[in-house]
C-alpha cells in the first residue's frame, strides 16, 4: 500500500517537474522572440536570424500568438528589408503565410513587399531583365494571392526568355486558378477637352462625374487571357515534343471558347508541326468559313494545296487573299512562284525534241508558253516589290525574268537595285 502511494507521488512529482520545465522552455523562447525583435529594429538580421533559429525546434510547444509571432519575426529577418537573398526572401514568404491570426504588422510587412517587388519587377522589365522580372512579379503574387495577375506577368516574362518548364509551371497554375484577367475599364469623358479619359477604378471615375468635370460614364471589359494561357501551355508542350498532350490542351480551349478563330488557328498550327497536314487543311477550312474575308487564312490555304501538288487550288487560295488584301506581299510572290514552277516541264520538254519541222514547231510552241509564263508571273513580282521595295527574292526573280525576255532596260534597273540591296545602301 506504502509503495503504491509512494509511485503515485513519484509520478505526480513527475508531471509537476515536467511542467515546470517546459515552462521554462516557453520562457526561454519568448526571451529568444524579444531578442530577435531587437536586433531587427537594429537591423541586425543575422543575429535575429541565430536568436529565431533557438526558437524553430521547439515550435509545436507555442500557443498559437506565440507562433504567429515567431512567423512574423522569421519573415522580418529573412527579407532583411528587401536585402535578402532570393532563398531567404522565399522562406519569408512561406514564413508569413503561416500566420493564422490578424496581424497589422505583418499585413504593412506584406505590403512593403509587395511594393518593393512591384518596383524590382517593373524596373527588370523596362531594362529587359526579363529572368528578374519574372521572378518579382511571382514573388508579388506570393506575398498577394488574391492579385492573379501578378503571376500572369510571370508566366509571360519567362516565357520572353523560354524558360518553358517554368512556364508551364506558372500557366497551369493559372489554369487551376480559373484565371481569366478580365478586368473592367472605366472611363468618362472630360467636360473642358472633350477626349475620353480612363480611370483607376469606379469611385474615382463617379466622384469626378459627380463634380461636374466629366460626363457620358462609361464601363467596358477587357478580353480573357484564358485562351492566351491555354494556347500557350499548348504551344509549350509543342516545344516539349509533348503533342498529345498540346491537342488536349488546345482542344480545352476551343471548347471553352468555340468562336475564337486565332485558337482554331493555333490548334491548327500545332497539327501542321506535327506533319498532320489533312487536319491542318480541315482546320483552316474550318477557320476559313468562319472568317471568309481572312487574307491569310486563304494564304495558308494556298501553301497547303501547293505542297500536296494541287496547283489549281492553290492558285485560287492565292488569288482570293490578294482579293482580300491587295498588300498581301507572300501571296504574290507565293502566286510567282507557283506560275513559274510550271516552267521546269516546258524546258525539260523543249530540251527532249529533235530537229524535225515538226518538233521545231513544237519547240517555237512551248517557247511561246515559257514566255506567257513569265507574262503572268511578272504583275504578282512588279506587286511584290511596289509593296515592299527591298524584298530582294522579288527582285531577282524579276531581274532573271526581264534578262531572259529581253527587256534590257527594266533588267538594267533592277540590277542596280539588286546590287543596292545586297551591298546594304
Amino acid at each position: 500500500m506504502k509503495n503504491k502511494l509512494k509511485m503515485k507521488l513519484m509520478k505526480k512529482q513527475f508531471v509537476i517537474v515536467l511542467a515546470l520545465l517546459m515552462g521554462t522552455f516557453s520562457f526561454a523562447q519568448k526571451k529568444e522572440l524579444k531578442t530577435a525583435e531587437k536586433a531587427i529594429k537594429n537591423s541586425n538580421y543575422a543575429e535575429a536570424k541565430s536568436a529565431l533559429s533557438t526558437v524553430s525546434p521547439m515550435l509545436s510547444s507555442l500557443d498559437s500568438k506565440t507562433k504567429d509571432k515567431y512567423y512574423y519575426l522569421n519573415a522580418q529577418a529573412l527579407y532583411a528589408n528587401g536585402t535578402g537573398s532570393s532563398v531567404d526572401i522565399d522562406s519569408a514568404l512561406e514564413s508569413l503565410a503561416n500566420i493564422q491570426t490578424s496581424n497589422p504588422s505583418a499585413d504593412e510587412l506584406k505590403q512593403n513587399m509587395i511594393n518593393s517587388f512591384l518596383t524590382d519587377g517593373n524596373e527588370a522589365y523596362e531594362s529587359k531583365d526579363y529572368v528578374t522580372a519574372s521572378d518579382k512579379f511571382e514573388k508579388a503574387y506570393r506575398v498577394s494571392p488574391k492579385d492573379t495577375l501578378y503571376l500572369y506577368y510571370a508566366a509571360s516574362m519567362s516565357v520572353s526568355v523560354q524558360d518553358f518548364d517554368r512556364s508551364l509551371l506558372l500557366y497551369n497554375e493559372l489554369k487551376d486558378l480559373g484565371f481569366t484577367g478580365i478586368e473592367t475599364n472605366y472611363t468618362a469623358i472630360n467636360k473642358e477637352s472633350s477626349t475620353e479619359e480612363p480611370f483607376d477604378n469606379k469611385n474615382m471615375r463617379d466622384l469626378s462625374v459627380k463634380a461636374g468635370t466629366h460626363i457620358s460614364p462609361a464601363e467596358s471589359k477587357t478580353e480573357s487571357k484564358r485562351g492566351e494561357i491555354i494556347k500557350n501551355i499548348a504551344l509549350i508542350y509543342v516545344n516539349n515534343g509533348e503533342n498529345e498532350k498540346a491537342i488536349t490542351a488546345m482542344k480545352e480551349a476551343r471548347e471553352t471558347y468555340p468562336d475564337d478563330i486565332s485558337l482554331l488557328l493555333s490548334e491548327a498550327n500545332i497539327h501542321y508541326k506535327m506533319g498532320n497536314t489533312a487536319e491542318f487543311k480541315r482546320l483552316l477550312e474550318e477557320a476559313t468559313a468562319k472568317d471568309p474575308e481572312n487574307a491569310e487564312l486563304q494564304y495558308n490555304l494556298g501553301v497547303i494545296a501547293a505542297e500536296s501538288g494541287d496547283n489549281a487550288s492553290a492558285k485560287a487560295y492565292y488569288n482570293k487573299s490578294i482579293e482580300l488584301d491587295p498588300k498581301y506581299v507572300n501571296s504574290n510572290i507565293n502566286m510567282a512562284a507557283l506560275i513559274l514552277s510550271e516552267e521546269e516541264a516546258l524546258i525539260e520538254e523543249m530540251n527532249g525534241l529533235g530537229s524535225s519541222s515538226a518538233d521545231d514547231k513544237k519547240y517555237d510552241d512551248l517557247k511561246n508558253q515559257r514566255k506567257e509564263l513569265y507574262a503572268s508571273a511578272i504583275p504578282y513580282l512588279e506587286s511584290a516589290l511596289a509593296i515592299d521595295a527591298n524584298n530582294i527574292q522579288a527582285a531577282k526573280t524579276l531581274m532573271n525574268i526581264y534578262s531572259i525576255t529581253g527587256d534590257d532596260a527594266k533588267f538594267d534597273e533592277l540590277k542596280a537595285k539588286v546590287d543596292m540591296l545586297e551591298s546594304g545602301n
